[in-house]
């Protein structure tokens, strides 16, 4: 079961996976218990963070690309954040998140292109698979290296 983040964004529990793996897995309801994440945006009136939102987006996928991480240049805010990303591939992207999802807005660290008229996409995921085939191929084979544990541990 997922527990909502932002406009059609989700976080999941993750569960038996090493750090590099950073893969997520489904959780039962009786594991989900509201987070300090969540404590924090009631204490906001019910608004997302999306600087809290942005380091959570990095911890999900950092092992399926080179480099990625918050921006500490450009202004990160309740409602927006920047986040740069550097593909297997080695291409560079400035992503920006807010309620509405990601989308690319610069094609180095760090810079916004206003005039970019970019797709957004509701999730981290949808956005690396449409930029990066290594993505979709890391993605993938931690996927198989998790299905071959649980198949090794009788699950």
């Amino acid at each position: 079961m997922n527990t909502p983040t932002s406009a059609g964004m989700s976080r999941k529990c993750t569960a038996e996976l090493s750090p590099e793996e950073g893969m997520e897995v489904d959780c039962q309801p009786e594991e989900l218990s509201k987070s300090p994440y969540e404590d924090r945006c009631a204490d906001l009136g019910g608004v997302k963070d999306m600087r809290l939102e942005a380091e959570a987006v990095v911890s999900d996928v950092l092992f399926a690309v080179t480099d990625m991480h918050v921006s500490q240049t450009l202004t990160n805010a309740l409602d927006v954040a920047y986040i740069n990303v550097e593909t297997r591939e080695g291409n560079r992207y400035c992503l920006e998140l807010t309620e509405a999802g990601l989308r690319v807005v610069g094609y180095a660290f760090d810079q916004v292109d206003e005039g970019l008229a970019s797709q957004y996409h509701e999730t981290v995921y949808s956005l690396l698979d449409s930029l990066s085939p290594g993505y979709r191929e890391a993605f993938g084979n931690a996927l198989l290296q998790r299905l071959e544990r649980l198949k090794q541990n009788g699950q």
